[in-house]
């Protein structure tokens, strides 16, 4: 009898699986897509009005039942002959649309693109997903940090809530002006640190707005559930200070306390509107590209604590990066104190001053732990102080890993001492954005340690050809990789907290996704056409380890038990379906 109703429990844990996926699903967001939206506005209202807009789309009954007939061109058009009008259009445009020299290509399609976005969500996202492999690098990086350094010029409607330092003492009332009533994904930025570019205040909202073009496009997260955030503190960017046109607070910013009560009176306003939003800031994708880099030289992920890192670049960066790495070896060795101390002698961090070791004055306390110790130096024949490509040429690690911002860092001394990795196929991460300040290019690793070299960076770069045949291939360690399925992960668990068991299961899956003959080929990303396959797998592995910590309380009709109860092909059918995607849905009007 226990047995039967276990099974019982199980299968009704998997029917409730099935009806999401039936032809009338009851699930989270797709639900949503074939639902009825009920609206109080009508004619004009409804065409101004990017969320439900459709243009030409609209039948001549929903003309008639909205206020809308007369107020558009008579024929009606279906949404892939929309598409098709819109693709044809930017394809002849985007080369006119350029704002005179200094605006690039990539800037030109951000333009024509951002207009869609301003008059059809769905058609807008219906785009970016159905070419996502193009207009990724457009909406999100690299060329998003050209529209973070230009936004106030190329500002034209509002997107998102800004909250300033003036506004301390109202931001309880100022999160009731947005007009969703539920929201589910918040990403917030202060402008501090933007894609390498530094403190670009006030534009940083770009980062935020082109995050959550990604969250909906490969994660399938309801656009009208997400919202960008500016917390605007002011800005220590001297030309932005002196901009006349500067949209932002041109003043200093606010430091320590004063800083901490703006943010706290923010989360506070947030949490209080919609308690279970979920606020995110970053999501690093280094780790998943060092354990595919371990798949990659013949050795299972498991080898991954064995791995000689060496670091450059002790900045914010560099160390989150350390830390995240060194936490994922301590799990796999144990989780326990020795563990632990195993992982932190994998790493041998170099910034401007050379190693970083126990002498060193000053030393950064989240560096410290890093440090090396003077026990360990003797054998080694390093000191402290002593230079990248000493510390290469000593250590002969199996990955150097670059976060330092410094363009050209692995110079060909660098590069030529790593022909003497303890590993057969050495990994190179040139990992620092924009591209001017990534490390190194691939051409420039290959050129040097041949076909068996690894490459992975930041910013994108072409494959290289190396003759007969061959092919050096350059990774992107692109973060929409992981991010978008972390939030969707952890949105349909319901957990309230994203931990580290949580961020290593999305990482492993992703490193995991490559199939074996891929990366034995030097391919330890997968091809971004892919993401929202890639996107599915890792929320589902976000899932399951939010369920196996007891973080997870389960969202909407799918509580805990029932989480509990699935499968892993039942989660990843779970998340399949909850996945929202750009169709439009049946309006109705109805009076207030």
């Amino acid at each position: 009898m226990a047995s039967l109703s276990r099974n019982l429990r199980r299968s009704l844990a998997a029917d409730r699986v099935r009806r999401l996926l039936a032809p009338a699903p009851r699930g989270y967001v797709t639900a949503e897509c074939h639902r009825p939206v009920v609206l109080h506005k009508r004619g004009p209202d409804i065409l101004h009005d990017p969320w439900y807009n459709r243009g030409t789309g609209f039948s001549m009954t929903e003309r008639d039942r909205l206020g809308l007939r007369g107020l558009l061109p008579p024929s009606v058009i279906s949404s892939q002959q929309q598409i098709d009008r819109f693709m044809l259009d930017l394809h002849r445009l985007q080369k006119y649309a350029k704002d005179g020299p200094s605006d690039t290509y990539p800037l030109a399609k951000w333009r024509i693109l951002n207009r869609l976005h301003d008059r059809n969500e769905t058609m807008y996202y219906k785009v970016l997903i159905d070419n996502i492999e193009e207009y990724a690098p457009i909406v999100y990086t690299p060329t998003v940090g050209l529209v973070c350094q230009n936004y106030s010029g190329l500002y034209r409607r509002p997107r998102g809530m800004y909250f300033s330092a003036e506004d301390r003492g109202e931001m309880m009332s100022m999160v009731y002006n947005w007009p969703a009533d539920q929201v589910d994904m918040i990403v917030v930025t202060d402008g501090s640190r933007i894609l390498g570019l530094g403190d670009l205040g006030v534009h940083g909202i770009g980062i935020a707005i082109g995050k959550l073009d990604l969250y909906v496009s490969a994660a399938g997260i309801n656009p009208q559930r997400v919202l960008p955030v500016m917390i605007d503190v002011g800005t220590n960017n001297e030309k932005l200070l002196k901009d006349p046109l500067y949209l932002g607070l041109q003043q200093h910013r606010l430091e320590g306390d004063e800083y901490v009560s703006v943010i706290d009176e923010f989360m506070e306003a947030v949490f209080t509107r919609w308690p279970h939003v979920i606020v995110q800031g970053t999501a690093g994708v280094a780790i998943a590209g060092l354990l595919g880099a371990v798949r990659a030289q013949g050795r299972p992920m498991l080898d991954f604590p064995k791995q000689r890192i060496v670091v450059a670049g002790a900045g914010s960066a560099g160390i989150g990066v350390v830390n995240a790495a060194s936490r994922t070896m301590a799990r796999m060795l144990g989780n326990n104190e020795v563990a632990f101390e195993s992982a932190r002698s994998q790493f041998w961090i170099v910034d401007a001053h050379g190693l970083i070791t126990e002498d060193r004055a000053d030393i950064d306390p989240d560096a410290r732990p890093f440090a090396r110790r003077k026990s360990e130096l003797g054998h080694q024949g390093l000191n402290e102080g002593a230079s990248l490509v000493e510390v290469v040429k000593k250590v002969k690690p199996d990955v150097i890993l670059g976060l330092s911002a410094v363009g050209g860092l692995f110079s060909k001394e660098v590069l030529e001492a790593l022909k003497d990795s303890s590993s057969s196929r050495p990994a190179i991460f040139a990992m620092s954005n924009p591209t001017k300040n990534a490390e190194c290019t691939p051409g420039e690793a290959f050129s040097i340690l041949g076909e068996k070299a690894i490459f992975a960076s930041g910013s994108p770069f072409d494959d290289v050809d190396l003759g007969n045949g061959k092919i050096g291939h350059s990774n992107q360690g692109n973060n929409m990789y992981l991010f978008p399925g972390i939030g969707l992960g952890t949105l349909l668990s319901g957990a309230r907290i994203i931990s580290d068991g949580m961020l290593q299961a999305a990482a492993e899956r992703l490193a995991s996704y490559m199939k074996e003959e891929e990366v034995l080929e030097g391919i330890i990303y997968p091809p971004i056409s892919r993401i929202r396959d890639i996107t599915k797998e890792v929320a589902a592995a976000v899932v399951r380890e939010a369920v196996a910590e007891d973080l997870a309380e389960g969202y909407r009709d799918m509580d805990a038990r029932e989480l509990a109860k699935l499968s892993e092909e039942e989660t990843i059918e779970y998340v399949k379906a909850s996945m929202w995607s750009p169709v439009y849905p049946k309006i109705i009007y109805k009076t207030d």
